[in-house]
């Protein structure tokens, strides 16, 4: 903060007011020092209890105060030190393996000298040394080698990170296939199999559309500061915490882990802060009961109204969106810091169900599920980030066991069985590979399908 100037003191008749009667009472300054000091202490005393009387136990202080506060990264570690069940089922995530340092511990790919032809073009995977090394077109068109140094995600494929001088990060459009042989996976594929990309393409791993910093960093580390450099058209980007950390949901926990060794609060008011220091408490399921009015529709035993703050914090990277600003904080609405995509033309079919790669945040907030009140962990683990429950089995922890039955399904025999998500969340396949079911949760209707040409669970079977 810039130094406020100070005024001259001769050419101030108030502090020259002040010099004089202080010469006059020099005689008496001890005692009206006692005075003075007994009146701070008890200015001190009263203004606490006004404090108290306007804070009441909150260790919270006014607003501003906490603003004040820097909060900083402890980092996953230190989270897991006292959260030793939830660090475990987190330690088996995809989370946890979001992005991490190429090593004979993350790579899952061949590169014991393989290699992989598209389109005229023969890329080579192998070792040099300690180095993970691929051969391939560069963004002058012409084969060269480059290290990899990053892997990028784990099931069911897994995509590799080169690094150039100028500080962008690539996203390779060569990835390995890590669902089992018998699935048709242990290969090398390309993200684009039917359409030659060339070295002049937009989408070519080393344009923009591939580019880590811009593109992905967000979503698959804890922390990340883009830093780009327009003078010098380079990044410096980094990051808290190398893939999706506890502190990607939770926020900074500096304050909670202050907490949590005593020092608790804002003077006066230790050991008496109801948030614990965290910067949010996933507490919307705390109680919460479900059941069934007359016509066995699930009903939640709390009004679903308010901002869900579990459902825009899992928005943070499960939409379609792009940045506004990196200053989000964890349970706030989404769109406080980033441009949610709408449900237009291109990313969604006409009835709202999916069409392009928009994640499952949009297609959830169009659900009858979301407007019951129905939360992302009602259905997933968050530390696990997996279903709780296996098939349809998640579904019936609210809805009736008639529902999984074949006088509701119609499909009696089948094999494989037809569950709750093959009509009420069809899939669809992404980067090759990736199928993803669309949480929309909508009743199939192959009459309004064929009006509006858009696909439905029927015919995508049938």
């Amino acid at each position: 903060r810039k130094k406020a100037k100070r005024t001259s003191d001769a050419a101030n008749p108030v502090v020259e007011s002040v010099a004089v009667s202080e010469a006059a009472a020099s005689d008496s300054t001890s005692k009206r020092g006692l005075w003075i000091a007994a009146g701070v202490a008890a200015a001190i005393v009263v203004g606490a209890g006004l404090l108290y009387a306007l804070y009441g136990t909150s260790a919270k202080p006014p607003q501003g105060a906490s603003s004040a506060q820097a909060l900083s990264f402890v980092g996953s570690d230190t989270c897991a030190s006292c959260h030793t069940g939830e660090a475990k089922l987190w330690h088996g995530s995809q989370h946890a393996h979001a992005m991490a340092h190429t090593s004979k511990d993350t790579v899952l790919g061949d590169f014991n000298d393989a290699s992989f032809d598209y389109f005229g073009l023969h890329s080579r995977f192998f070792r040099d040394g300690d180095k993970f090394m691929v051969e391939t077109d560069g963004p002058d068109g012409k084969l060269a080698a480059f290290e990899v140094k990053y892997t990028f995600g784990l099931d069911p494929l897994q995509q590799y990170l080169v690094e150039f001088p100028d500080g962008r990060i690539q996203a390779l459009s060569l990835a390995w296939d890590s669902r089992p042989k018998d699935q048709g996976g242990q290969r090398w594929f390309h993200l684009s199999p039917h359409e030659e990309i060339r070295h002049d393409d937009i989408l070519h791993w080393t344009k923009l559309n591939q580019n880590w910093n811009f593109m992905c960093a967000e979503c698959h580390s804890t922390g990340v500061r883009k830093n780009y450099e327009a003078a010098k058209d380079r990044f410096a980007t980094r990051w808290a915490e190398i893939s999706v950390g506890c502190e990607a949901c939770h926020g900074q926990a500096s304050a909670h882990v202050a907490w949590a060794k005593d020092q608790k609060g804002w003077w006066p008011y230790k050991d008496n802060d109801p948030d614990k220091g965290l910067l949010v408490r996933f507490d919307e399921r705390s109680g919460v009961t479900w059941g069934r009015d007359a016509t066995g529709t699930p009903v939640r035993s709390t009004s679903p109204a308010g901002v869900r703050k579990e459902v825009e914090t899992c928005g943070l990277c499960h939409a379609r969106r792009g940045l506004m600003s990196e200053n989000w904080v964890p349970g706030r609405p989404l769109s406080d810091t980033h441009l949610v995509a709408a449900l237009s033309q291109g990313l969604y079919q006409p009835d709202g169900q999916m069409l392009d790669e928009v994640y499952n945040y949009g297609s959830f907030k169009q659900s009858k599920m979301y407007a019951a009140g129905v939360t992302c962990s009602d259905c997933h683990d968050p530390h696990r980030a997996k279903l709780k429950l296996a098939g349809d089995k998640v579904c019936l922890q609210c809805h009736d066991d008639t529902y999984a039955s074949p006088t509701h399904n119609h499909h009696e025999g089948v094999t494989p069985t037809v569950g709750c998500v093959s009509c009420h969340m069809p899939e669809r396949t992404f980067m090759v590979v990736d199928k993803r079911h669309d949480h929309s949760f909508r009743v199939p209707r192959p009459d309004l399908s064929d009006k509006l040409q858009t696909s439905d669970a029927c015919t995508d079977c049938h």
